[in-house]
């Protein structure tokens, strides 16, 4: 397995369940191993992205039963909540950022991080934003200060042109609204 690919929010028909116990992700309508759809290696984004939704959490998908069957590798970048019946996407980000606690659901605090894959014309929509940023695979966080003043600070975790995003949100001048 790659330690990323180039490819953000892969198809991702369907809901799923999760089984904190086993690992075992199912699901309903999904096409797990399917060409175009999630692999084994990948990242699966349980709910929806983290400011328009319900968001759990990241995990890395450890392996791939069918179709509608796969096992998740750790709960330890998800918050723990119940998913059951919930959207999901996947994602070919930086496999070490869902073990990372700065972007981990799991963590506590008041500011919220995701890593979105910014291809260049999201990089070119963002400039001369407080999103500007490079081309590749991007950690955001985003919070208020002390002062109550909303601040955005961004990572370039992967640099790399090419990327294909699909992503919910899109990442643009504001990936948040």
């Amino acid at each position: 397995m790659a330690l990323w690919g180039n490819s953000d929010n892969v198809t991702s028909a369907g809901t799923v369940s999760l089984n904190y116990t086993t690992r075992v992700v199912t699901g309903s309508t999904t096409g797990f191993g399917n060409a175009g759809s999630i692999q084994a290696g990948d990242v699966i984004r349980f709910g929806d992205d983290p400011v328009s939704g319900v968001y759990f959490g990241d995990a890395v998908v450890a392996s791939i039963q069918s179709t509608t069957q796969l096992t998740i590798a750790s709960t330890a970048g998800l918050s723990g909540a119940a998913i059951a019946a919930t959207n999901f996407s996947a994602s070919q980000c930086p496999s070490y950022t869902v073990g990372d606690v700065k972007y981990s659901e799991s963590s506590s605090g008041t500011a919220d991080a995701y890593v979105y894959g910014v291809a260049a014309q999201g990089a070119q929509n963002a400039n001369g934003t407080v999103f500007e940023t490079g081309v590749g695979w991007v950690g955001v966080t985003t919070y208020n200060d002390t002062h109550g003043n909303y601040r955005v600070k961004k990572e370039v975790l992967v640099a790399m042109s090419g990327i294909t995003t699909g992503n919910a949100p899109i990442y643009d001048a504001d990936p948040l609204s």
